[in-house]
């Protein structure tokens, strides 16, 4: 009994040992094993890995990794994923960095400029025998680079500074908070609103199309382009950088990396005193999940450049006329000249220069008359017997003066101007620094606008700015102010294009090229009167249609012309809309 008992007791205490054995064996198992390639540990950064996601080395030596070699070619190439995204997202952590550096840097440039300048100012107030600190509140008060009073004292040195870049902060947050970015304000009428152009990355559509004329178009302009691209770039940083801030939504190890591909579309507006905002759109990681970036471009404060006295007493403009024949237009040009440059400006020479003999001797009668009723002595005839180029006619005649350096107004027959443009042109041109390009206003056929010839006023009163009496000529160049240095200096026209058009632009495109300022906009003194175009029949079929295009463009406006040709509708419906008359009644 005694033995049957103890082989029992051995047999249990056997199995509960086996148990045990077979329980510690399954934990190790499970503790010690290796990662596999779809471990949903592998998304986060593993307890063994470095910042560049390889593999530490446990300190003991020898085989004390436990992961090191375990696990074989799947967890290499899942390591090998990590660490190319881990090195992604440095890289691009890296440009930002570099972006930030190079602010600061132009930054730090800018405030030793700033520091500069009241050293200066300082020093003049020392030498002038005034005190140190109303040298300090002039460079405060003058708005200098910093602006809007933020200056502060030099000898608060460091504080001061950091004072004036508060300030400075302050004011380009309140730029964010009165703009139109994440609320709306309340608005006058549809006229008040200020709108969006959308854009991708290679076009941009927008309702103010400009000289091109297209509702979509590539950004031509440099400043444009630069502009939108400085926008993707940041917006690129921004979804791909770490986050700086707790609760900030930045790029996780696991998230894509943003490419320009991923940007769908943005729009962007511009409040001309506040700053420009950018919203743009980029793929998310699925199909309907999208990121949304919202950035802000504030404007500073307003900067005063140039505090400067500008005396025209004694300028005078040389204006030079091409013709050949139009005898009639040259009456009115010439009764507009002798009210204006004659008895009103008192500072103009008038050079013409005629091509051909014929109808000569009615220009010079009409320049005589103005001269003797006028007593108008600063006149040019100068004939040419040649085909009329208008390039070569204004070209001989701006190098015909020999009085100096003159201002020139390159001017045709068909042009009205008034007082306001004479001051215009010399307020916008100075030699050797800038040449004025107007836009002139282009009038309508004054029949159309006025409902027959009939109905047509004076040409004074015809001179007003409205969308159906004219438009603004922005293709046209060939009325311009510059001195006659700088047309000489720049090569003048080129006398080998015959007849109108074409040297104007040429003309125009050498000043671009040069580092002279052009001036270009509109001016409210300067007109171009209608006249009939005609098309000849020996232009070949594509230059007859672009012909009548602008012949058409500029006979009416788009409404006018749709009214033109509908007439026989709009008078077929009036004539419904009578009332019949009521039939006469008879005598019994």
């Amino acid at each position: 009994m005694l033995r049957r008992g103890l082989l029992s007791w051995v047999s249990r205490v056997g199995g509960v040992l086996v148990f045990l054995c077979c329980t510690l064996s399954l934990l190790y198992v499970m503790n010690c094993s290796p990662p596999h390639l779809n471990a949903p540990s592998l998304g986060h950064t593993h307890p063994s890995l470095g910042v560049a996601g390889a593999p530490r080395p446990v300190a003991g030596g020898g085989g004390g990794g436990v992961g090191a070699h375990s696990g074989g070619q799947p967890g290499g190439q899942s390591y090998q994923v990590l660490l190319q995204e881990r090195e992604e997202q440095h890289r691009l952590h890296i440009s930002s960095l570099k972006q930030q550096i190079s602010q600061l840097k132009e930054a730090l440039q800018e405030r030793s400029l700033q520091l500069k300048g009241v050293q200066e100012t300082l020093e003049k107030a020392s030498s002038n025998g005034g005190r140190p600190g109303q040298a300090q509140g002039a460079w405060a008060r003058g708005g200098g680079p910093g602006g809007g009073g933020a200056a502060a004292a030099v000898g608060d040195g460091a504080p001061g500074a950091r004072s004036q870049q508060a300030d400075l902060q302050e004011f380009l947050a309140s730029q964010l908070s009165r703009a139109e970015v994440s609320v709306g304000v309340r608005l006058p009428s549809e006229y008040a609103v200020a709108p969006f152009e959308s854009f991708t990355l290679q076009r941009v559509y927008q309702l103010e199309t400009g000289l091109t004329k297209h509702p979509e178009e590539k950004p031509v302009r440099r400043d444009r382009r630069e502009e939108l691209g400085e926008a993707l770039e940041t917006a690129l940083l921004s979804l791909n950088a770490p986050p700086q801030h707790p609760g900030e939504q930045g790029r996780a190890a696991a998230d894509k990396v943003y490419t320009p591909s991923d940007f769908i579309e943005g729009i962007a507006r511009t409040e001309k005193d506040k700053g420009t905002m950018y919203e743009m759109t980029f793929r998310g990681a699925s199909k309907r999940d999208f990121r949304r970036l919202v950035l802000f471009r504030p404007f500073g404060p307003l900067m005063k450049v140039k505090n400067e006295r500008v005396d025209t007493t004694n300028i005078p403009i040389n204006i030079v006329v091409p013709l050949s024949r139009r005898t009639d237009t040259f009456k009115q040009f010439m009764q507009n000249f002798r009210e204006v440059c004659v008895r009103q400006d008192g500072l103009i020479h008038l050079t013409v220069v005629y091509f051909g003999k014929e109808q000569v001797a009615e220009v010079r009668t009409i320049l005589e008359n103005t001269s003797r009723e006028d007593h108008f002595k600063n006149y040019t005839l100068l004939q040419l017997d040649e085909e009329f180029s208008r390039g070569r006619g204004l070209d001989v005649g701006a190098r015909a003066w020999k009085g100096g350096n003159v201002l020139l107004f390159f001017c045709d027959v068909d042009i009205y101007f008034t007082a306001d443009f004479l001051t215009t042109c010399r307020l916008n041109t100075l030699p050797g620094k800038k040449v004025f390009y107007p836009v002139l206003f282009s009038q309508y056929n004054p029949t159309l606008i006025y409902g027959g010839p009939d109905h047509i006023p004076p040409v004074q009163q015809q001179l007003v700015i409205k969308k159906d009496t004219g438009f603004w000529r922005d293709f046209g160049y060939g009325m311009t102010c510059q001195y006659r240095s700088d047309f000489v200096n720049i090569g003048g026209f080129d006398v080998d294009i015959k007849g109108w058009g074409g040297e104007d632009v040429h003309l125009y495109r050498k000043y671009l090229h040069s580092n002279l300022l052009v001036v270009r906009a509109p001016s409210r003194g300067l007109f171009h009167l209608w006249h009939e175009k005609h098309c000849a029949d020996e232009l070949r079929p594509d230059q007859y249609r672009m012909c009548m295009q602008t012949k058409a463009m500029n006979e009416a406006s788009h409404g006018q012309l749709g009214m033109l040709l509908f007439r026989h509708e709009i008078e077929a419906h009036l004539r419904k809309e009578k009332p019949a008359k009521p039939p006469k009644k008879t005598k019994a």
